[in-house]
Parts: C-alpha cells; structure tokens; sequence
C-alpha cells in the first residue's frame, strides 16, 4: 500500500513541529521567572574594576566623557559600600536624580536613533514570542508596520505618538521568564555593566537577531550596524546624567553597578517592585516627556 502523498513530503509533520515548540515554550515559562534577587552578587569585583577603569579611559578619550560633568552635571546619590543597605536596592532605594536641562539633540541624531530602534522591533517581537507573550509582539509588530511606512522606514517614531511606545526586551529577559537566574555581576569591556545572564542573552540577541537572515549580505550587516548606531546615541541623549555617574560619584564602579542593577531588576519585575524602590535615573530628566507622549 503506497503511502500517501502528503506524508511522503512531511507536510503532516510541520504542525506537529510547531505544536512541540509552543509545548516547549510553554513549559519553559510555566514554572515562572527567576526570583529578582535582593543583593549584589559580585564576586569578581576586582577584575570588574579594571575593565571598569579600561571603559572609563575609553570613554574620556573616545566620548569626552568627563567634560559635562565639569560643567555641573545631574548629581546622582553617593553609595556608602560600608554599609550593608546600600548593596540592596529594594532595602535602601536611592534618591532620584536632581532636575537638569536635556542635552541638546540634533533632529539627525534623533532620526538615527528611531531608525535604528525601527529596524531592531523583529529582535523584539522574536523574544516577545518566545517568551510567549503574544500581546508584546503584536504591539512590536503593529509599531513596526506604522513607522516603516507612516515614519518614512522608521525616521520619525509615529507609532509613539500615536500612543504606541516601544516594549523593549531582550533574550536576557528571555531567560528570566525561563527561571534562569540572574547570576554574578560582571563588566564587560566596552560593553559595560551586565550579568551573567545578560551576558548570554547579549550573545544569543546578536547571533540570532531575524535582521541576519531577512536581509542578504551585505544588507544584514549594515542593517545591523544601524541598530548598534541607534543604541549608541543614548550616550549623547543621555550625556549629562552619564557623565554625572562616571566622573562625579566618589566611586563610579559601585555607583554604576548600583544603578545597573536596580533599573534591570525593575525591567525583569515589569513594575512588581514597588515605585519607592525603585530608582529611574533618568525619571527625572525625562519623565515628563515620556507620559506626554
């Protein structure tokens, strides 16, 4: 007896396939996220400060960092490392950041920015997926398919004006949403703060992002270079509070680790951690701005 047709060319295996990936999926995420922890596991701290001092020469000689803060920067709370609250955000919240006028922006540097943000929405939308948060997706997709063609390829981010703002996320919280725990904190050259998990999650975001397989070469690495252009702007938007925190804290290590600790902890949680613990460095400077829109 000759088997049929449609077994012989598999066709009858692929939603068997994609029923088995939604069954993983969802078994990952429903034993529930990793706990968010409330200390800072440092362990190798001592070479954590020499690629933070490698990364704050970088930036003095690359950036310019330094030169803000000389001129009076947002001043940011000082962290007492003898005292053990200080470690724990959740136990001793710091101050939010003292008022300061936005850093001048060029409408170029903004389109670059958006542009960039736009192409980086199919990274997102894949992670919102995996996480099996099809909401999250939908609302990436929707944003993308508004400002790549409304926002002329996603110059001009129509799509939050709109009332649509961007749900950033990463494979990191990919493997938060899995119980991957959070791990040691670690500083990565020219990168910067991270952890453990982020680390990975970095790795994996850049070696699968969609961008390397919807375009041909040499159009994936150009499309990716945009991204990494985009997010790199942030140091200009957000020059004065940066500079602030590197070159006007008593200890920039401990003061940036403090700060990167808090804000992807509250990204993690998704609000869980109550307001008044929780730190926005940045809240500030541009908080009015973000619920206007």
């Amino acid at each position: 007896m000759t088997t049929p047709l449609v077994s012989q060319t598999g066709y009858c295996r692929r939603p068997f396939s994609a029923i088995g990936l939604l069954s993983a999926l969802v078994a990952l995420t429903a034993c529930g996220p990793a706990a968010i922890p409330t200390e800072i596991n440092d362990p190798n701290e001592a070479r954590n400060r020499e690629i933070h001092a490698f990364n704050k020469r970088l930036d003095e000689q690359i950036l310019g960092g330094g030169d803000v803060a000389e001129g009076g920067g947002a001043a940011l709370p000082e962290i007492d490392e003898t005292e053990p609250e200080a470690l724990a955000p959740e136990v001793a919240p710091a101050a939010p950041v003292a008022d300061a006028p936005l850093a001048p922006v060029s409408p170029a540097l903004i389109a670059l920015a958006n542009f960039g943000a736009n192409l980086d929405n199919p990274r997102r939308i894949a992670n919102s997926l995996l996480q099996v948060r099809p909401g999250d997706a939908a609302h990436n997709t929707l944003r993308l398919g508004i400002n790549s063609t409304i926002g002329i390829f996603g110059l001009i981010d129509v799509a939050r004006a709109a009332g649509l703002p961007e749900i950033d996320t990463d494979f990191g919280e990919t493997l938060h949403v899995w119980g991957v725990p959070e791990g040691t904190y670690q500083e990565l050259p020219v990168i910067g703060p991270s952890t453990q998990r982020d680390t990975v999650g970095m790795a994996v975001d850049f070696v699968g992002n969609p961008l390397w397989y919807i375009f041909p070469w040499p159009q994936n690495l150009a499309a990716n270079g945009f991204t990494w252009a985009g997010e790199a702007t942030d140091r200009v938007r957000y020059a004065e509070t940066v500079d602030s925190l590197l070159y006007d804290s008593a200890d920039s290590y401990a003061q940036t680790r403090l700060v990167y600790l808090q804000n992807r902890r509250f990204e993690m949680s998704r609000g869980e951690v109550a307001e008044e613990d929780y730190f926005d460095p940045y809240e500030e400077l541009y908080g009015d701005d973000i619920d206007a829109e």
